[in-house]
């Protein structure tokens, strides 16, 4: 009866041993794969990332549509933004697209000198455009 009784022993150990054995190439199956996602793909999705982003930025800090508060008016009608020359309503829009500040200061400055050594009674867009080019 021993001799049964250690060999139903070696045989559930033998069975648990090759149990074992079939978790542990299991387990160094997994090991072997790579870690972590494909670089390429990982690389496609960074720059997605960084190229929507850099819309969204751009979108904010240049708007597409151009909200400006009403300017306030005296009866001789608008005036170039920070001078005392007479302009058009469109050229009061047309200063107000202007996205960079001391770039539309610039441009106001410019067309506001030259306006005063020609002696414009009032500046319109056809003026605006011409005086504005550097």
């Amino acid at each position: 009866m021993e001799n049964e009784q250690i060999a139903l022993r070696l045989q559930a150990v033998e069975h648990k041993l090759e149990r074992l054995e079939t978790l542990l190439v299991s387990l160094s199956q997994k090991l072997d794969v790579p870690a972590g996602p494909d670089p390429a793909i990982a690389n496609a999705a960074m720059q997605e990332w960084v190229t929507d982003y850099v819309s969204l930025r751009l979108q904010q800090l240049v708007p597409h549509t151009c909200d400006h508060p009403p300017q306030v008016e005296d009866a001789h009608g608008p005036y170039l933004e920070g001078t005392d020359v007479p302009c058009t309503d469109d050229v009061v829009h047309r200063v107000g697209r202007i996205p960079i500040p001391f770039v539309r200061e610039m441009v106001v400055q410019r067309v506001a000198q030259k306006a005063r050594e020609e002696q414009i009674a009032r500046v319109d867009v056809a003026y605006f455009e011409q005086a504005a080019t550097f």
